[in-house]
C-alpha cells in the first residue's frame, strides 16, 4: 500500500502570532488526523512575516486533505492554509 507525503504552508494572522504555540497546536491536529509522521518548521515568508511549513505522511486510504485543512483553518492564530505539495510514495 502506498503512503502520501503532504506539505502544507500555514500563514499566521499577524507577525505577532506566537509561532511556537501555533506549531504545537498544528502538530496536535495533524497527528490526531492519523498522520504517520510529522515534521514542521517556521520559515521566513515576506516582510517580517513567518510561515509554518508542515510535512507529514498519511496512508493513501485516508483520501484527500480537505477535512484536515478545515480543522487547521479553525486553529486560533491561523490566517490561511495552503497545500503546497502532495506526493505518492511506495515502500
Amino acid at each position: 500500500m502506498a503512503s502520501v507525503v503532504v506539505s502544507i504552508r500555514i500563514m499566521p494572522e499577524s507577525p505577532d502570532t506566537d509561532m511556537k504555540t501555533l506549531q504545537q497546536d498544528v502538530e496536535k491536529v495533524v497527528m490526531a488526523s492519523g498522520s504517520l509522521s510529522v515534521k514542521s518548521e517556521v520559515k521566513p515568508f515576506a516582510f517580517g512575516l513567518n510561515a509554518l511549513t508542515i510535512l507529514f505522511v498519511i496512508d493513501e486510504k485516508q483520501g484527500d486533505t480537505e477535512e484536515l485543512e478545515k480543522q487547521l483553518q479553525g486553529i486560533d492564530g491561523v490566517q490561511g492554509v495552503e497545500v503546497t505539495d502532495v506526493r505518492r510514495t511506495f515502500g
